[in-house]
């Protein structure tokens, strides 16, 4: 699997899909917190396709505080760890088909803050395979592939039931 698959949406509708939902929630959402739940949508939606379609063409790389798509984090830097102005996502044009999937992924993920969701991916395989030469808070870009975020969510998928991952993920 390749990272030059097919791709369905841009990450800038699918960040703005998440911050009209957290609006919509009244729930502030991060650029902290948008990153996990990008991350998480990219994920989620590869294993919906058995790998063959990625849900944004941009690459997700493993920084310091997890899980990070470098385009969508400098679309929202301003904001550092403030939430993000909820007007920005009023105009959001995510397809009505790829709206469940972004659903499904907000009420596992949206509940938690952005440090709960760091917290999380740290204890991911793809995030630490990316990383496994780096010390702890040394800065990286290391990409995740789509093959590791491939392989452990159909993992999860497939050896538990979704419904105790998402237990697992409210427990948090």
């Amino acid at each position: 699997m390749k990272n030059t698959l097919q791709s369905e949406v841009s990450v800038s509708d699918v960040g703005k899909y998440f911050i009209w939902k957290s609006a919509s929630e009244n729930r502030p959402i991060t650029n902290k917190k948008l990153q996990k739940l990008a991350y998480y949508a990219q994920a989620w939606y590869l294993v919906s396709q058995k790998g063959n379609k990625k849900l944004f063409p941009d690459k997700i790389e493993a920084w310091v505080h997890g899980p990070v798509v470098p385009s969508l984090y400098f679309q929202y830097k301003q904001f550092g760890f403030n939430p993000i102005d909820p007007m920005l996502g009023k105009n959001n044009v995510v397809k009505e088909n790829f709206k469940k999937l972004l659903d499904e992924v907000w009420n596992v993920y949206g509940h938690l803050d952005g440090n709960s969701l760091e917290t999380l991916a740290h204890n991911e395989i793809p995030w630490i395979e990316a990383r496994q030469n780096l010390e702890k808070d040394e800065l990286g870009n290391t990409e995740i592939s789509d093959l590791a975020m491939y392989s452990y969510f159909s993992s999860i998928k497939n050896q538990s039931k979704p419904k105790d991952y998402e237990k697992q993920v409210h427990s948090l």
